[in-house]
């Protein structure tokens, strides 16, 4: 798995308004698909989001499940571990925020942090990522076991549309407020976070596969993520459920 020889771009044959068309119905129907989710409720959504910094994933959960009604949705982001998570495993906190029947959960970054920034900074060395690795597949399969469906997204954007989109963070007042002196540090590991990015893929769990997305356009970004979820959920083939007689 190289990363490198993957576009980050749409394929050129593509039109770009005929996609954003499609993406306008395809999440209409998502609509619907989530209300039936939620009414069955005999399963569950997991959507895990990974990128690197400037990939897009806010802007790509913000433009998919605007419409999805938030008594059915919940979006968790990741960040560094606090000292009470760190006293435990370190799926201890995944596991309290995964779907519950019925629910789709958006993972803003995952369980997936703990083989990528911690490798980048040497907290963990490759026999231990490797343990890691195991456990994730494990856990995956204990969700999918009980009925959730995951979705592994990953966001593939360039360098240098990364560098574009961290720059418009000091210049774009709307975007400022995302500004980190970190981003701009964390850059320097490109090719580090490359490299354990290729590692990830390559360990994933046979039956829940990471989807690759090229995201230097945020059009094919949304439409990409959107139609793989509607699809899937589709196939569920899903109906109203008949009213329970008193």
């Amino acid at each position: 798995m190289r990363l490198d020889s993957i576009s980050t771009t749409a394929p050129k044959h593509i039109d770009k308004q005929k996609i954003k068309e499609k993406t306008k119905h395809i999440l209409k129907r998502l609509e619907g698909l989530q209300e039936l989710l939620y009414m069955n409720s005999k399963n569950a959504v997991l959507v895990v989001i990974q990128g690197m910094d400037a990939a897009g994933k806010d802007g790509a959960i913000k433009s998919i499940f605007t419409g999805i009604n938030p008594q059915g949705c919940n979006v968790i982001p990741f960040k560094q571990p606090t000292f009470e998570e760190l006293a435990h495993d370190f799926l201890w906190r995944i596991h309290m925020h995964t779907p519950p029947k019925g629910m789709i959960h958006i993972f803003n970054r995952s369980h997936y942090e703990d083989v990528l920034v911690t490798r980048v900074h040497g907290l963990i060395d490759d026999a231990q990522a490797q343990k890691r690795f195991r456990d994730i597949n494990n856990f995956e399969d204990l969700l999918s076991d009980n009925g959730t469906l995951i979705f592994k997204f990953y966001l593939h954007v360039s360098k240098q549309e990364q560098e574009k989109r961290l720059k418009e963070r000091l210049s774009n007042p709307a975007k400022e407020w995302k500004y980190s002196k970190s981003d701009f540090k964390e850059r320097k590991f490109w090719d580090k976070y490359t490299k354990v990015y290729e590692d990830m893929l390559k360990h994933c769990n046979d039956i829940h596969k990471w989807v690759i997305v090229p995201s230097d356009q945020n059009w094919y970004k949304e439409y990409t993520i959107a139609k793989a979820i509607t699809d899937k959920l589709e196939a569920l083939k899903m109906s109203y459920p008949k009213p329970v007689k008193a």
